[in-house]
């Protein structure tokens, strides 16, 4: 019987991993699920003791910081056959579980759901509306990420040399294999980072990242220009 390992790299996640972690439980199925696995960057803003502190069967991990790197630590620890990355602000839809055991059952071995912010902002639903499309270039980490574990470790993991952008490369190679299926059921993602940056900024500087990758940008470039014009903006 197939069973999911949840995985869910965090880095100062106070704000939502509570609400994250029960909902998930509260979602889903228990014999579907081998364990969910938080692994932490070296949060400081009491992440870890939040999740600590619910009295529940949490594996908690920790590792240096990156979520390529703390993805494929997890991902070493997983007891299930199919892998499921989500970020710490991302919701799945009731029944997550199940939806995602019968898109394996059907044979898709690799997949994620379309997505929706938790936004009226125009923008960011008409970016939510072209997630339903089976097109790369609609994919994001955000929108969640199901793998059976042989696949992932045949692609080899996340590579680490991605500081940003890491989602997007390991998408990048199950397309090329066609093994990729969106699931037509509505993932809930924050809008947070738009909210804080600006959305016309923010998606300014993510599609710049996406055309720099395109023309052959290294991992370090990308990250350069992340550390430049949106991470000092987190500040």
């Amino acid at each position: 019987m197939n069973k999911i390992s949840i995985i869910i790299p965090v880095l100062n996640e106070a704000e939502t991993i509570e609400n994250l972690l029960f909902h998930l439980i509260d979602c889903s199925a228990i014999q579907n699920i081998a364990e969910i696995i938080v692994v932490d960057g070296g949060s400081t803003d009491g992440t870890i003791p939040i999740i600590k502190n619910l009295g529940l069967s949490i594996i908690v991990l920790n590792s240096d910081k990156g979520r390529a790197k703390q993805m494929n630590l997890g991902a070493s620890e997983a007891k299930g056959s199919v892998l499921y990355f989500l970020h710490a602000d991302s919701f799945p839809p009731n029944r997550y579980d199940q939806l995602i055991l019968s898109a394996i059952q059907n044979d898709n071995t690799a997949g994620c759901f379309k997505m929706k912010f938790d936004s009226n902002h125009w923008w960011l639903k008409l970016a939510s509306w072209f997630t339903q499309f089976n097109w790369q270039m609609c994919r994001g980490g955000d929108q969640s990420l199901f793998v059976t574990n042989s696949l992932f470790k045949n692609i080899g993991g996340f590579d680490e040399n991605f500081t940003i952008y890491e989602d997007n490369d390991f998408i990048a190679k199950l397309y090329k294999r066609n093994q990729f299926v969106v699931l037509q059921d509505w993932l809930t993602t924050s809008s947070r980072r738009y909210v804080k940056q600006g959305i016309g900024k923010l998606q300014f500087h993510f599609l710049a990242i996406h055309l720099k990758k395109r023309l052959g940008a290294s991992p370090e470039n990308l990250n350069s220009y992340y550390l430049k014009h949106i991470a000092s903006t987190n500040n």
